[in-house]
């Protein structure tokens, strides 16, 4: 099939590997991807920080971006949800409802895409490392993503997960809950940091690389050796 990807404007701007990833992966599956240029933010800045009103404008272009898209793959947890699960709530009453909603029925994370949609659990990948692996908010609460990434990683070859106790714990970031209160925020993430280095993982893996940009952030400043890793830049590996 034609795979729209929507590359999400933080990946595209500081993680483009793990959107390189991501096109690799649905390229070897025999898939067309396209990632069309205009497609650059999902308005969820605004919508989560309360002003609606501005959100919608940005919301509704990508609508239009993304209308005869047969298959929607979105490469966050976070965004994922904003439009799977929000912009139906965002559009309701609207002359856009119709289409947020065709729209949502229509788009996935990636991880559920391979997995629930595909039908894909083994990509031939190895990545001979111990991992842990966090749970986003937005993918676990919103989406109900817990197995899929999981079912991915089992079948990587000798790569060990190691599952740490604050799995499902948020790490802090939470978009703009981050720049509010940066001591909430930095007292988060240490928790999850010393939960992931308890464990004795080599890596952080995660299907968000915004909750990445945050728990890597208080690592290196710490001086930390565990690094992080984007769930698609573990399985683009052979």
């Amino acid at each position: 099939m034609t795979v729209t990807l929507f590359i999400p404007c933080f990946v595209d701007a500081l993680f483009p590997r793990a959107g390189i990833s991501m096109v690799q992966i649905l390229e070897r599956l025999g898939h067309q991807v396209v990632c069309p240029k205009p497609l650059v933010c999902c308005g969820q800045p605004a919508f989560n920080s309360g002003y609606w009103d501005q959100a919608r404008p940005i919301a509704a272009r990508t609508l239009e971006l993304l209308k005869d898209a047969e298959a929607i793959v979105i490469g966050s947890g976070s965004c994922g949800a904003m439009v799977k699960k929000f912009y139906p709530e965002l559009f309701v009453g609207t002359r856009h409802a119709e289409l947020a909603g065709r729209i949502a029925s229509r788009t996935w994370e990636f991880s559920d895409f391979l997995v629930n949609k595909l039908e894909v659990t083994d990509l031939s990948a190895r990545f001979p490392a111990k991992v842990t692996f966090h749970d986003g908010c937005q993918g676990l609460r919103e989406l109900g993503l817990k197995t899929a990434p999981r079912a991915l990683l089992a079948e990587v070859r000798d790569l060990e997960l190691i599952e740490m106790s604050e799995a499902e714990t948020c790490c802090g970031f939470g978009g703009t809950f981050a720049t509010k209160f940066p001591m909430i925020s930095t007292a988060m993430a240490g928790a999850k940091c010393d939960s992931a280095i308890e464990t004795g993982a080599e890596y952080i893996v995660s299907n968000d690389s915004s909750c990445l940009m945050q728990i890597q952030g208080l690592l290196s400043r710490q001086g930390r050796k565990i690094k992080t890793l984007h769930l698609a830049e573990v399985l683009v590996q052979q």
